[in-house]
């Protein structure tokens, strides 16, 4: 999209996106009893969340800047024109790790490996920095989800 020179940058992309992704999910969610704030429908959940994901979506692409022809917003990192896959693959491997780990090992070890592997698909991180953030998302987890949610995932599992 060209406007006198200037294209838009990812931001107004992925505002409008989220605008789209919002404004369907509150429109399939109208199929549902939304009820009232006091009686909440199976509907009301997923329609204030689609308008909240709109809004948020137009505010992110009102606020987009318009990138110059010098300017290399997207290419953070490195100076070719080939997309950095390393953030992805990241989180794509530690979903899988998270799945398995929570499976075979239990709640800390699966909050260990989606934390400790996403955080590695960050250039700027150390691997000592990756470690330190998944040791305490180990024990945020164990606070809201073992102890406050009660969430039936023992906090380690041996064995099948």
């Amino acid at each position: 999209m060209s406007t006198g020179g200037k294209s838009y940058n990812k931001d107004y992309y992925g505002g409008a996106l989220m605008v789209l992704i919002g404004g369907s999910a509150a429109y399939a969610a109208q199929g549902y009893n939304i009820g009232s704030l006091a009686h909440m429908g199976p509907g009301y959940f997923p329609f204030a969340i689609g308008v909240l994901l709109a809004l948020t979506g137009v505010l992110i692409a009102l606020n987009a800047k318009k990138k110059g022809p010098g300017d290399d917003a997207a290419l953070v990192g490195h100076k070719h024109e080939i997309p950095d896959f390393r953030g992805a693959a990241c989180i794509i491997l530690g979903t899988i790790a998270f799945y398995f780990c929570g499976e075979y090992l239990g709640l800390l070890p699966a909050t260990f490996a989606i934390v400790f592997i996403c955080a590695l698909g960050d250039r700027s991180n150390s691997v000592m920095a990756c470690f330190v953030l998944a040791m305490s998302m180990m024990i945020v987890a164990v606070l809201i989800f073992w102890w406050a949610l009660q969430v039936q995932m023992p906090l380690v599992r041996w064995g099948m």
